[in-house]
């Protein structure tokens, strides 16, 4: 389909009979719906008129299916207008699909989509209990894919906006959902009942206090405190790659987000690479700590 349209992807991605590993549960008394069902189908994306031809346009593959789309969106009509020239203007196209996406699968809806010369492929994932992770890191790096990976979870993105965070989680989100509620009186019920939302209230919170500048600082923190050692946020490479470039190896690629190259991702705990997308947008200053 064409932008217009929405981009809507099927591209036999939607319906691969490849499954993943049972979710980490997301808080008290939930649990995370299963990913890439054979029914899944990209949801569209809302099509905004450009607003300049220096526009930067970004498709962004989305493991979950309402909170990381539901957060870009918020993105989008929050800093997407450049700040009257103080930012190049960008808008960035989520690509979600109902019951949410394996991280593999997440790549590949991203790196089957037909571009335009100039747009960029980025994709989100969190850790939870998925096994195909190392496949999805060698597939993006094939791709040029940038990767923004949590552990545990993305909460963990939204939770860096109100407050400082440590310690290792071992793959469980339970800790972090409860600081998020207990963080800002917005998120008090997140994740209750299955909602997972980023609207209202809540996505006004991130808006405070230079709530986006902290989280960023907070996330670089993470990479310096990294068990591993040698890992430096200030390393990180921010440039955007062009789709043609030729491709990096898979550890140099996951240490695009500051890691040492033989930091093993799956043990980066806690960490979240979203930060790189903020400071890569020009949202949050790169040199701001």
């Amino acid at each position: 389909m064409s932008r217009r349209g929405g981009r809507q992807q099927d591209n036999g991605v939607g319906g691969a009979a490849e499954t993943g590993a049972p979710g980490q549960a997301g808080g008290a008394g939930t649990s995370r719906r299963r990913r890439g069902s054979r029914d899944d189908r990209f949801a569209p994306v809302p099509y905004r008129p450009p607003v300049s031809k220096e526009q930067r346009v970004l498709f962004v593959a989305c493991e979950g299916e309402v909170t990381e789309p539901q957060y870009l969106d918020h993105l989008n009509s929050r800093y997407g207008d450049g700040g009257d020239g103080e930012r190049q203007p960008f808008l960035i196209h989520p690509i979600s699909a109902k019951n949410g996406l394996i991280p593999s699968r997440a790549v590949a809806a991203v790196r089957d989509l037909k571009q335009a010369e100039g747009e960029e492929a980025w994709v989100l994932f969190d850790r939870d209990e998925h096994h195909d992770i190392p496949k999805a890191l060698k597939e993006a790096a094939a791709a040029n894919i940038q990767v923004c990976f949590s552990h545990p979870s993305f909460d963990l993105w939204l939770l860096l906006h109100f407050q400082a965070m440590s310690g290792r989680q071992s793959g469980s989100n339970k800790d972090i959902v409860k600081k998020l509620r207990a963080a800002h009186p917005a998120y008090r019920s997140f994740d209750v009942k299955n909602d997972k939302s980023v609207k209202g209230d809540r996505r006004a919170a991130l808006d405070e206090h230079d709530a986006a500048k902290k989280a960023v600082a907070h996330a670089r923190s993470l990479v310096n405190q990294c068990e591993h050692g040698g890992c430096k946020a200030d390393t990180r490479k921010p440039k955007p790659v062009p789709r043609g470039s030729v491709p990096e190896s898979d550890r140099k690629w996951a240490a695009r987000s500051g890691h040492a190259e033989d930091c093993p991702v799956l043990q980066r705990d806690p960490s979240t690479d979203v930060w790189r997308l903020l400071v890569s947008l020009g949202i949050v200053d790169d040199r701001s700590r």
